[in-house]
């Protein structure tokens, strides 16, 4: 029973660490223009920790962006370190000035996303392709523009409810 108790007052605590939030003072004069930033090549790399910190896996992503002017298209191949590969083909509409919508095989309905700034967040349910099957989570994904041709990326990962990882990921724009 102690023990049960000990993780459930250390899953609350890390539940109560700070999180972004779109209002925050901006760091720069960065605009983010997703549209512009994701049209062509990019390249990154990220990992996934859990939440108590332990590097549970690392990936490296080539993703080929199209942007026709409404629609941006997000083509993502992954290849992690044990040499397994996943592709996720996201489709975003820019539905205002700062904001979008897309959707993504596994996606649950569809992700919201506002730009704001040098900022961009996006929020979405998915059914995460995990070694052993699939893992249905919650992301409350990060983006800030470091420069022209760098973002990094932060995503809070719950279940349940509950936090249950981060995944960092920076992106390089290619020439």
């Amino acid at each position: 029973m102690r023990v049960l108790a000990s993780i459930l007052l250390i899953l609350s605590l890390a539940a109560c660490v700070g999180k972004p939030a779109i209002d925050d003072e901006k760091l720069s004069a960065r605009e983010f223009n997703l549209e512009e930033f994701f049209d062509g090549q990019v390249l990154a790399k990220g990992q996934f920790q859990d939440v108590f910190g332990t590097v549970r896996r690392r990936f490296d992503v080539e993703v080929n962006g199209t942007w026709d002017g409404g629609v941006l298209t997000l083509v993502e191949d992954f290849v992690y370190e044990d040499s397994s590969t996943e592709q996720r083909i996201w489709t975003l509409r820019k539905t205002g000035p700062e904001s979008w919508e897309g959707s993504a095989p596994g996606v649950l309905g569809l992700a919201t996303g506002e730009e704001r700034g040098d900022t961009f967040n996006w929020r979405y349910r998915i059914d995460l392709p995990v070694p052993d099957g699939t893992l249905r989570v919650s992301f409350d994904d990060w983006m800030w523009l470091l420069d022209d041709d760098r973002v990094l990326n932060r995503a809070y990962m719950k279940k349940y409810g509950v936090d249950i990882g981060e995944v960092i990921i920076t992106f390089e724009k290619q020439p």
